[in-house]
C-alpha cells in the first residue's frame, strides 16, 4: 500500500475483540485464544454475553424482534380477554373468583404490552442493555399480574353451595386456571428470548417462584386453601417444572445454534483479497482471524480494531501513523505486517504474517522455566527487535510473554517474533492530539508494567528495558517479579517495592545473568541499561551466552516430551491481560 493511498474501504465482518497473539497452539491442548495460556486467555462465550461486539449486535437485533413478537402476542391476548369480559362473554368463569378483576388485570398487561411495542417501534436502534431492561419489565409485569390473579382467586369466597366439596373443587380449579398465564410466560421466555443458560435459569426460576409464593400466601390467609395446600401445590409445581425444562433447553440450544450460524456466516465472507477462515481469538482491542490470500494462497492473520475504539478522526490518524511506522520495521524478530485498511463499518484492520508455535507464556507454563543459556538466546533476539524500534522513535509499552512467539522459520528453531507493535507509543510525533496514551490505547499489562508507566508518566525506551527484565524473570522463574490478586496491588508493587532477585526463586541462575536482570528492573530509568543494544552486549557477556544455539534448540524440540506444567503457588492471581482506556476522546 502506497504512502498516499489512504485507507482501503472494503466490507468485512463486524469487529469484535482482539487477541494479543497470532499463533496456532502447538500442540492444541486447549481451545483458547491463540498463543495464550488457558489460565490467562479470554474465553469465547457461547452466548449473548460474549465479548464479540458483532455477536452482541446480532443478539440485539434478534432480541428486539422477539420482544416485538412477545409484546404483540401478550397484548392481543390480554386485550381480547378484557374485551370479551366487557361484552359479558368472559373466557374465565365467575366461579374462578377473579371475575371482577379480569378486566383490570388484563388491561394492565395490555397497556404494558402496547407501550413496550410502541417504544420498540419508535427506537429501532435501542441498545442491548435497554432491550434487556424492556425484557425484564415485560416478564416481571406478567409474573406480578399472574401472581395477583392467583392470590385473588385463592382468597375470594366462592358462592354458597350445599355440596361440602364445592369449596375444595373451586380452589383447585382456580389454581389450575391461574397457572396458565405463567406457564405460557415461561415457554415464551425460553423459546423466544435469546439467553444464556444461566440467564434463562434465573428468569425461569423467578417466574416459577411467583405462583408458588402466591399460593403460600393464600394458604396463610384462607383456611380452605390451607386445608387443600398439599393437593393444590403439585397441580401448580408439576406443570411449571415441565415448562421450565422446555424453556431452559430451548434457550440453550437456540444460543448454540445462533452462535454456529453467526460464525459460519462470518467465515464465508471475503475481506478484499483475503478469505476469512477462522477466528483465532479476542481481547480488549478487537479480534484476530486466520485468513488466506485468495491468489497467493498464503495464510495470514488479520487483526481488527474494535469499531467503538475507531470512531474518532484522531484515532484514525494515529492508527495510520502507527501501522506505517511498523511496516518500516524490517528486523527478523519483529512480526511482519503486509497490509492495512479501514472497513466499511469504520473499524481498522491490518494483515500480518501467520506464525505457528507457542507463545513464550505457553512454552514456560507447559515445559517449565527455561535454561539460563536459552533465556539469554531468546532475550538477545528481543533486544535486536527493540533496538530497531527504539531507533525509529517507537516504544512498545506492552512487552509480555504472551506477545512473544517462539516459532520455526527457514528450518531454524527458537526464532523469536515480537508482536503487537501496532499498539506502540511513537515519540517521533509530538503533537498532543497524536499521543497514544489517549482513549482506546494500551495502558500496559500490570504484571509487566514499568514504574513510570504505572505512575502515568511518559515512557521511553528504558521503560521497555524494565518490561524486558520482567519477561526475563518469567523465563527463568516461571512467574513475573510481582504477583498480586488485583491490578492495583501489582501497580503499587512496581512503583514502591524493589524487585526480588532471580536467586530468590531459582538458585542455579548464573550470578552475572541475575545481575543483568536486576539492573533491568531498577526503579529509576537512569539506573537501567539505557538502550536495548547495551542490554544485548551485557547478555552476550554472560558466561552461559554461548551454550545455546540453533542446533541445541533443534535437538531440544526433537526430544521434547509431553509438557509438564511447573508447580505454582495456590494464590489467586490476576491474568496477564492488557489494560485499555475506553473513555471518549476529547
Amino acid at each position: 500500500m502506497s504512502e498516499n493511498s489512504g485507507f482501503t474501504t472494503i466490507s468485512r465482518p463486524q469487529s469484535a475483540e482482539l487477541a494479543a497473539t497470532v499463533v496456532r497452539p502447538v500442540p492444541p491442548r486447549h481451545e483458547t485464544a491463540p498463543g495464550r495460556n488457558p489460565h490467562t486467555a479470554s474465553s469465547v462465550s457461547a452466548g449473548p454475553s460474549s465479548g464479540s461486539l458483532a455477536f452482541a449486535e446480532e443478539t440485539r437485533r434478534l432480541l428486539r424482534s422477539r420482544l416485538m413478537v412477545t409484546h404483540a402476542a401478550i397484548g392481543i391476548v390480554a386485550g381480547g380477554v378484557a374485551l370479551l369480559s366487557l361484552m359479558d362473554a368472559a373466557p374465565i368463569p365467575a366461579e374462578a373468583g377473579i371475575g371482577p378483576w379480569v378486566v383490570g388485570l388484563s388491561l394492565i398487561m395490555f397497556g404494558q404490552s402496547l407501550a413496550g411495542w410502541l417504544l420498540l417501534l419508535r427506537y429501532p436502534q435501542a441498545s442491548l442493555v435497554t432491550l434487556r431492561r424492556g425484557e425484564i419489565i415485560q416478564f416481571t409485569t406478567l409474573a406480578l399480574v399472574g401472581g395477583m390473579a392467583r392470590f385473588i382467586a385463592l382468597t375470594t369466597e366462592p358462592a354458597a353451595s350445599s355440596d361440602p366439596r364445592f369449596h375444595d373443587v373451586v380452589y383447585r380449579f382456580a389454581a389450575v386456571l391461574t397457572s396458565y398465564p405463567l406457564f405460557f410466560a415461561i415457554i415464551l421466555y425460553g423459546v423466544l428470548i435469546p439467553n444464556t443458560r444461566r440467564r434463562s435459569l434465573t428468569g425461569v426460576a423467578i417466574l416459577c417462584a411467583v405462583p408458588l409464593l402466591a399460593t403460600g400466601w393464600a394458604a396463610v390467609v384462607n383456611p380452605h386453601v390451607r386445608a387443600e395446600f398439599v393437593e393444590i401445590l403439585p397441580t401448580t409445581a408439576f406443570p411449571l417444572f415441565m415448562a421450565s425444562v422446555i424453556a431452559v433447553f430451548s434457550a440453550t440450544q437456540q444460543v448454540a445454534l445462533q452462535r454456529e450460524a453467526f460464525e459460519a456466516h462470518r467465515e464465508a465472507q471475503q475481506l478484499g483479497s483475503y478469505t476469512l477462515r477462522k477466528r483465532l481469538g479476542e481481547g480488549g482491542m478487537g479480534e484476530v482471524w486466520l485468513a488466506e490470500h485468495r491468489l497467493l494462497k498464503r495464510p495470514c492473520a488479520i487483526k481488527f480494531i474494535r469499531t467503538d475504539l475507531a470512531a474518532h478522526a484522531a484515532t484514525a490518524r494515529r492508527f495510520e501513523r502507527e501501522v506505517r511506522a511498523v511496516t518500516a520495521l524490517t528486523h527478523f524478530n519483529t512480526v511482519r505486517i503486509f497490509d492495512y485498511g479501514q472497513s466499511d463499518d469504520g473499524s481498522f484492520y491490518y494483515v500480518m504474517e501467520y506464525l505457528e508455535g507457542p507463545t513464550l507464556d505457553k512454552l514456560v507454563k507447559d515445559s517449565g522455566p527455561l535454561e539460563p543459556a536459552r533465556a539469554v538466546y531468546l532475550l538477545r533476539q528481543l533486544c535486536g527487535a527493540l533496538a530497531e524500534a527504539h531507533a525509529a522513535g517507537m516504544v512498545h509499552r506492552d512487552l509480555k510473554p504472551s506477545n512473544v512467539i517462539i516459532t520455526s522459520l527457514g528450518g531454524q528453531r527458537d526464532v523469536v517474533k515480537l508482536l503487537d507493535f501496532g499498539l506502540v507509543q511513537d515519540h517521533s510525533t509530538t503533537a498532543s492530539d497524536d499521543r497514544l496514551t489517549q482513549a482506546g490505547t494500551v495502558l500496559g499489562t500490570p504484571s509487566y508494567m514499568c514504574p513510570e508507566q504505572a505512575g502515568g508518566e511518559p515512557v521511553d525506551a528504558r521503560g521497555d528495558i524494565y518490561c524486558l527484565g520482567c519477561v526475563a524473570f518469567f523465563m527463568l522463574c516461571g512467574r513475573p517479579p510481582f504477583e498480586a490478586a488485583s491490578a492495583g496491588k501489582l501497580i503499587s508493587q512496581h512503583l514502591t517495592q524493589p524487585a526480588p532477585s532471580v536467586h530468590t526463586f531459582r538458585a542455579d541462575v548464573p550470578t552475572d545473568l541475575a545481575d543483568v536482570i536486576a539492573k533491568c528492573l531498577a526503579k529509576e530509568p537512569e539506573d537501567r541499561y539505557q538502550t536495548a543494544s547495551e542490554l544485548e552486549v551485557a547478555l552476550l557477556g554472560c558466561t552461559c551466552s554461548g551454550q545455546w544455539n540453533a542446533m541445541v534448540a533443534a535437538q531440544w524440540w526433537q526430544n521434547r516430551t509431553a509438557p509438564v506444567a511447573p508447580p505454582r503457588s495456590g494464590s489467586t492471581l490476576i491474568p496477564s491481560e492488557t489494560l485499555v482506556r475506553h473513555e471518549s476522546l476529547q
